[in-house]
C-alpha cells in the first residue's frame, strides 16, 4: 500500500508517548494461528485425505486444485470465517494463500465463493462416510501412539448449530431460542479427540442415532483394541431404554449427568453412575 492516500491519524493523549494510527504495513493478516494449523495438517494429512473423498466436479482440470480447495475451506472455518461470502475477501489473503499453496505475493488468488459453494455440493453420502473414517482412523492412530489403551471413555452431546436463512433441516427449538442444526458429536473423553459427528435437522431428538452410531464405534474400537473397556458418557438427552439395553447387553458402563432429578428414577439400579 505504498500508493495508500489516507494519512497518518494522531491522537491526544494523556501521556508524553504520541499515539498514531497510520495504514502503510501493506498487505497484512490477522490470522496468524494459520501457520500452526497447516503444520499440523501436514503432519496429519487430514485435508488431503478428505479430498480424495470428494469427487471431481469440474469438466476441464480447474484452476485450483480439489486439496487446494479443501484446505482452504477446512483453515477459513478453523479461523471462523464460516460463511461461504466470506472467500470473495480472503482469497488475497497473504497467509491464507501460502498455506493453501500459493505465493503470498504473485501468486494466484484462491477460490471465490461459487467456488467452494460447488465443492461442497459434490460432496455426496459416499463422500461424507469416506470422510467419517478418516475422522475415525486418525482418532485411532493418535489415540493408540502409545500403545492400546486399557479403557475408553466416548462423550456423547448434542449441541446448537445456528443457521441464518431457510436452509434445508433448519428449525426452530424452543430451548436455544433460534433456528440451529441439531448436530451429534462424540469425543474421547480422556484425551479430548474427536471421534466422529453427524448433522441432523433442528427437529430431531438428542438422543436420535446415538444407538447406531455407537454400536459402528463399539465394534471398530475393539476390533482395533480387543478388550478395551468402553464407557459412555452424556446427559438427561440420551436417557433412552434402547441406549441402556445395548451397554447392558454389550457390557458398556455408561455415565449420566444429574441435570434433572427426575432422570435418575428412569435408569436402571446399579447400572448408572451419577456425577455430582
Amino acid at each position: 500500500m505504498q500508493d495508500c492516500a489516507t494519512t497518518t491519524m494522531r491522537f491526544d493523549t494523556q501521556t508524553a508517548l504520541a499515539l498514531e494510527a497510520a495504514f502503510d504495513g501493506g498487505r497484512i493478516t490477522s490470522d496468524g494461528g494459520l501457520v500452526w494449523l497447516s503444520r499440523m495438517d501436514s503432519e496429519m494429512g487430514l485435508c488431503e485425505a478428505i479430498s480424495e473423498c470428494v469427487e471431481e466436479w469440474r469438466m476441464r482440470k480447474g484452476r485450483h486444485s480439489l486439496a487446494s480447495l479443501v484446505k482452504q475451506r477446512v483453515f477459513q472455518i478453523a479461523c471462523g470465517y464460516e460463511d461461504q461470502n466470506d472467500s470473495d475477501t480472503l482469497r488475497q489473503d497473504p497467509l491464507l494463500k501460502m498455506v493453501c499453496g500459493s505465493l503470498p505475493h504473485g501468486g494466484p488468488d484462491l477460490a471465490s465463493q461459487p467456488t467452494i459453494c460447488r465443492l461442497e455440493n459434490a460432496a455426496s453420502m459416499r463422500s461424507c462416510h469416506q470422510i467419517a473414517s478418516i475422522l475415525f482412523e486418525l482418532y485411532l492412530s493418535e489415540r493408540g501412539r502409545d500403545g492400546a489403551p486399557k479403557r475408553v471413555l466416548l462423550d456423547f452431546d448434542a449441541t446448537a448449530d445456528t443457521t441464518h436463512g431457510e436452509q434445508e433441516g433448519s428449525y426452530y427449538h424452543g430451548y436455544y431460542r433460534q433456528h440451529i442444526y441439531h448436530p451429534l458429536l462424540v469425543f474421547d473423553g480422556q484425551s479430548g479427540h474427536l471421534i466422529t459427528t453427524l448433522l441432523r435437522a433442528d427437529n430431531t431428538h438428542a438422543s436420535h442415532s446415538s444407538v447406531a452410531l455407537l454400536k459402528r464405534i463399539v465394534a471398530r474400537l475393539r476390533h482395533r483394541w480387543p478388550g478395551v473397556a468402553i464407557e459412555i458418557r452424556a446427559d438427561a438427552g440420551f436417557a433412552i431404554p434402547a441406549l441402556y439395553d445395548y451397554c447392558e447387553k454389550e457390557g458398556i458402563t455408561y455415565t449420566q449427568h444429574a441435570f434433572r432429578p427426575q432422570h435418575q428414577a428412569r435408569c436402571p439400579q446399579g447400572a448408572l453412575r451419577v456425577l455430582r
